[in-house]
């Protein structure tokens, strides 16, 4: 009699073992569709995430994921962090994920042109940061002081780029990694032709930044450069649209006749020279028209279609060309 107890008994444990092992070394329904992502919380024991991992639908069986930690001695070296785990993966397969600390990485473009409200925008989107920390510590002095960034906000000074983030980074580990970026862009021959032409960094990406959002076309950027450098020359205001556009709250749209009198220092159709500082972040051809503009006397252009513009010397031909194009316009 107590050896049928011990036998059913063993069997009973067999069965069970059988059916931990059939449940781990079978993708739930969900895999089997498709990769799921999880997140996995920090300060979360072995239990709670094997909770968090059932409810994800990645894993059958709770009890067999902790007992596989167990038996494996990794249940206090799992990671936090937002996981996808791929279609057809077993609880091994999970445990391993974890153990590996293989976190799931997000692309954020940060394209040229754009303005720190734009990116801003994008990485709460994507739920990488609040909207609100990273326009409120672009402008933090203590972030600005750490990051040997000596202008009143990082506007201009994230590089554009495609960047690899994952969930959890702090929104200063963010904005560092994309200054460093562009630290690394500014190689010392560019910083030495800068001064060579009388910039600082500021005023480099100040005036790269007005190129890069008024050039649609690149090839024309360096014309573009040339006729703002002719300007300044000539102590002409900038009257660059993009920088009003700036001043009345960065949308790319037509000017009206009330924005061109907006009281702002960004408005370069009232105060001439620079505007305090970049209106968005320039790339790398910016840059480089900045400090090699095109050999031209070209003090004016005018838009032809929405990405190509005419440029002239003279205001009589300049004016000619607003005539023509506007006059183009209106029989289309």
């Amino acid at each position: 009699m107590r050896l049928r107890v011990v036998l059913a008994a063993l069997l009973a444990v067999a069965g069970a073992l059988a059916a931990l092992a059939w449940l781990s070394l079978t993708p739930t329904p969900a895999l089997g569709r498709g990769p799921r992502t999880v997140e996995v919380p920090a300060h979360v024991g072995l239990t709670g995430i094997a909770a968090r991992l059932a409810e994800a639908e990645v894993v059958r069986s709770r009890t067999g994921f902790v007992l596989l930690a167990l038996m494996r001695g990794s249940a206090g070296r799992l990671r936090a962090g937002e996981y996808e785990v791929g279609r057809g993966a077993t609880t091994p397969d999970v445990l391993a994920l974890l153990e590996s600390g293989r976190v799931k990485q997000h692309l954020v473009l940060h394209p040229e042109g754009a303005t720190l409200a734009e990116l801003a925008r994008q990485l709460e989107r994507q739920r990488l940061a609040s909207a609100a920390a990273i326009a409120q510590l672009a402008r933090d002095p203590g972030v600005l002081r750490a990051l040997g960034v000596e202008a009143p906000s990082l506007e201009g000074y994230l590089f554009p780029d495609t960047y690899q983030l994952v969930r959890g980074l702090r929104p200063e580990e963010i904005l560092a990694r994309m200054v460093e970026r562009l630290r690394a862009k500014l190689t010392p021959d560019l910083l030495a032709r800068a001064r060579a032409r009388g910039l600082t960094v500021h005023q480099l990406l100040t005036l790269a930044s007005i190129v890069e959002r008024e050039a649609v076309a690149r090839d024309e950027q360096r014309l573009i450069a040339a006729v703002f450098w002719n300007r300044l020359r000539l102590g002409m205001p900038l009257q660059a649209d993009p920088t009003v556009q700036y001043a009345v709250g960065g949308e790319r749209r037509a000017l009206t006749r009330a924005d061109l009198q907006t009281e702002s220092p960004y408005n370069t159709y009232r105060y001439p020279g620079l505007p305090p500082g970049p209106i968005a972040s320039p790339g790398l051809a910016a840059i480089e028209a900045v400090l090699d503009p095109a050999p031209v006397k070209y003090l004016y252009f005018v838009a032809r279609d929405d990405r190509r513009h005419q440029f002239s010397s003279t205001v009589a031909e300049h004016n000619r060309a607003v005539a023509r194009w506007r006059r183009l316009a209106g029989t289309r």
